[in-house]
């Protein structure tokens, strides 16, 4: 997966040491990678938009038809926001580790401050802490990278991609006045 300035650039913290606000770092072989403050305002994201799913009255949530590529053209019903935190619950859970992912479970999504998960995990504040940053930078990259579709970002995963002017072409483009027929001359072009 490519990772480009600007879509990095935007979700970059300022005051990052790092990668100094630009969301991207230099790796080895001259390779760039997104900073680790991307990575969280990826999770971020993505967890603001679960929580939101979560807290809507479920009399609100409503059936979408979602189009399928093919020549039917058959289309599958779906209710997004219930599949959206299907998806963030199942996919955190198959990429962390059981310590990361009871830390995931009790501070996200049971809402436990870090002093009741500190006690209840047997942690303390430090170790607590840095599980934490790790767990949001490792699901920022999952979240971001997830094929073939990701949660992130989370208008493409409730309404579809958006299309570029580049995909309505079908390989051949086609002039934009007709050409000329050969025997037909032109009032400043010289005969042969």
């Amino acid at each position: 997966m490519e990772w480009t300035r600007s879509e990095t650039l935007a979700l970059a913290v300022p005051a990052c040491n790092i990668c100094l606000g630009l969301g991207l770092r230099i790796g080895r072989n001259e390779a760039s990678h997104p900073c680790n403050c991307v990575l969280r305002g990826i999770f971020r994201a993505c967890f603001d938009q679960f929580r939101d799913c979560v807290t809507r009255a479920k009399y609100i949530s409503k059936v979408t038809l979602d189009p399928l590529p093919g020549k039917d053209r058959r289309g599958a019903w779906g209710r997004k926001d219930e599949e959206y935190i299907a998806d963030f619950c199942l996919v955190s859970k198959r990429m962390l580790t059981e310590v990361e992912y009871r830390v995931f479970r009790n501070h996200f999504l049971l809402g436990a401050d870090w002093k009741l998960c500190c006690r209840t995990l047997s942690m303390d504040r430090g170790n607590f802490f840095h599980t934490v940053y790790r767990l949001q930078q490792k699901l920022g990259r999952v979240f971001r990278e997830l094929e073939p579709y990701g949660l992130f970002p989370v208008d493409d995963y409730f309404h579809g991609p958006a299309k570029s002017v580049t995909s309505c072409l079908t390989g051949k483009v086609l002039p934009i006045r007709p050409p000329l027929r050969k025997d037909v001359r032109l009032p400043n072009q010289r005969t042969a």
